[in-house]
């Protein structure tokens, strides 16, 4: 690291983290910048459960090459998904695609109770034994999920279900429904998420995210 003077800036939002480049400095030095922060100096602060990202140009033009080479640099982190890549000097085309707006619910779905939501959901609590909570896109638990999660109710196969402590009675991604839970071979508590592979449901560590359902860096 041979720069002394930030680059990147990083600040807490209410829709995540923002990450401000310093326009003036050339690109290759900033991108080592963030690359430091994301691997090493900050990697404590940004290893956790999933969390939005908004990147900020300033002046810097917004070229298809840059954005690649930032969604490389985040690529590291699988929990940080990158939800805009914006310019100031190219207010419209600046903007990369958005996720589907996320709905956040804080809670506890208890016992014999039922959440659903149209779109991706972001729970803050747990999903009891016998509670179950549905969505016709992702489901995204920080708390414990220990009832039932249906994701992509409506055949979207492309859902997953994370969580950060999961131990299911059951999995359901469109139409496939999950192995009994005895069979998962769960053995510590890691962030993990439930995808389908081949029509298989699958389960793996959530910093793995990146690698099997890449468009989510978008």
């Amino acid at each position: 690291m041979s720069t002394t003077k930030s680059l990147v800036t990083i600040k807490g939002v209410k829709e995540g983290l923002l990450f401000v480049l310093d326009d003036a400095a050339p690109l290759p030095d900033v991108l080592s910048d963030l690359s430091h922060k994301l691997e090493h100096t900050h990697s404590q602060f940004l290893t956790g459960p999933i969390v939005h990202v908004h990147v900020r140009l300033g002046k810097r033009p917004s070229t298809d090459e840059t954005k690649a080479a930032l969604k490389e640099a985040f690529a590291f982190r699988g929990n940080l998904l990158v939800q805009s890549i914006v310019s100031d000097s190219q207010e419209s085309s600046a903007a990369l695609p958005l996720l589907p707006a996320m709905k956040t619910i804080t809670g506890i779905v208890r016992s014999g109770q039922t959440l659903h939501h149209d779109g991706d959901v972001l729970l803050l609590g747990d999903v009891n034994p016998g509670g179950t909570i549905t969505s016709t896109g992702h489901i995204l638990i920080l708390g414990s999920l220990r009832g039932l999660a249906h994701a992509g109710v409506e055949g979207d196969d492309g859902a997953i279900i994370a969580a950060s402590y999961l131990r299911p009675t059951q999995l359901r991604i469109a139409g496939v429904v999950s192995r009994p839970p005895d069979e998962w071979g769960f053995q510590e508590a890691f962030m993990e998420f439930a995808y389908l592979r081949e029509g298989v449901m699958e389960i793996e560590k959530i910093h793995q995210l990146h690698r099997i359902r890449p468009q989510l860096k978008h």
